[in-house]
């Protein structure tokens, strides 16, 4: 039996939130900076919110997919909005995730329980579960 791995490599420089990420193969390489809405002067960067919020979208929509196809249950143009939150709190900055799934075609009961079950096997979600608060809705 062999195991599957596969390591993602990404570089941040500069100052954080105001600097530049690059992964090792070179697809992502962008400037970062602090959102307007938290002080930033935002602009034509990016965030780690936004990147984050792209790799659970694809990543949940891929866990969807995958349930879907052991539940026999068919979801063309099925898509995953991922909506993530930076916001203060008394410990300082936090996330929250709300993850919107389209699903033409599929019962509100049925997307209910697709949902649920790609929460159970998305990687990410796994990761976060316990730790920042994750809704699930169909949009």
């Amino acid at each position: 039996m062999s195991t599957m791995s596969y390591t993602a490599t990404a570089r941040a420089e500069g100052d954080g939130r105001n600097g530049h990420v690059r992964t090792a193969d070179g697809l992502v390489d962008l400037d970062l900076g602090i959102p307007s809405e938290i002080g930033g002067a935002g602009g034509a960067v990016s965030n780690p919110e936004m990147l984050f919020a792209a790799g659970y979208a694809g990543c949940f929509l891929s866990a969807l997919h995958s349930v879907a196809r052991a539940q026999r249950v068919k979801i063309p143009g099925a898509d995953v909005e991922a909506l993530v939150t930076i916001a203060a709190g008394e410990a300082g900055f936090g996330l929250s995730v709300e993850l919107v799934a389209t699903l033409p075609g599929v019962s509100d009961e049925a997307a209910e329980q697709l949902l649920a079950a790609a929460h159970a096997k998305c990687p990410y979600s796994r990761a976060v579960t316990g730790n920042i608060p994750v809704e699930l809705r169909r949009g």
